[in-house]
């Protein structure tokens, strides 16, 4: 399953291209900010799909009925791109766990690279709702990676992939190599570079958000 946000017309798209505004992307706080609403809108999203239970509520002249969330899912990012859009997320899911994951991209002989998880700081994943977002996804690499260290680990129950920007090519890499998870995608690019850059895409987005670093 994946579901790609601009392939219905809304605000969304209006983020989308600011994000991708090389003009805008001088303002690091409106990056971050436009990465956030991108989150509170995904997270809007897949509570459309979760389990309720109808639970009674009192006011100040009577009660009220209606349905809320029967769990709080856990939300995990890959730092450091993935906060701005991780918080978008918790803005909403304001009750939910959080699970931290720090990879990067580690060059070998001929200028390729390899994937590295150097930590992952999570609560107990056995049995949870977890969403998991990256705001760029090129190659895919990072985020199978990532995901199958976390499946590896924990019994997850249901799991769902969040992404801002993402290559056709990582589309289906991720699709080959975790069938059961759900894609919840911003906007697809077909055109990945050979350095695995997304074109148009949007830059590197934790240059963007935080400073670039070294």
């Amino acid at each position: 399953m994946a579901f790609i946000l601009n392939d219905t017309r809304s605000v969304a798209n209006h983020f989308i291209a600011e994000l991708r505004d090389s003009e805008i992307q001088q303002d690091s706080m409106r990056f971050r900010r436009n990465m956030e609403r991108l989150g509170e809108i995904f997270a809007y999203e897949i509570s459309k799909g979760f389990k309720y239970v109808e639970t009674e509520f009192e006011t100040s002249l009577g009660t009220s009925e209606i349905e809320i969330l029967k769990e709080q899912p856990v939300l995990a990012t890959i730092l450091r791109a993935g906060l701005p859009l991780h918080q978008g997320m918790l803005n909403y899911f304001d009750k939910a766990d959080s699970a931290f994951i720090s990879a990067y991209r580690k060059t070998t002989k001929g200028h390729n690279f390899i994937i590295e998880i150097e930590y992952i700081s999570a609560p107990s994943l056995d049995d949870k709702i977890v969403i998991i977002a990256d705001p760029m996804i090129a190659t895919g690499e990072s985020m199978v990676l990532c995901c199958k260290e976390l499946l590896q680990k924990y019994k997850i129950r249901e799991l769902h992939i969040v992404g801002v920007i993402a290559s056709k090519v990582g589309i289906e890499h991720v699709k080959a190599n975790l069938p059961k998870a759900k894609l919840w995608i911003g906007a697809i690019d077909e055109e990945l570079t050979t350095k695995s850059y997304i074109v148009p895409g949007l830059g590197d987005a934790g240059d963007l958000s935080y400073g670039v670093k070294e």
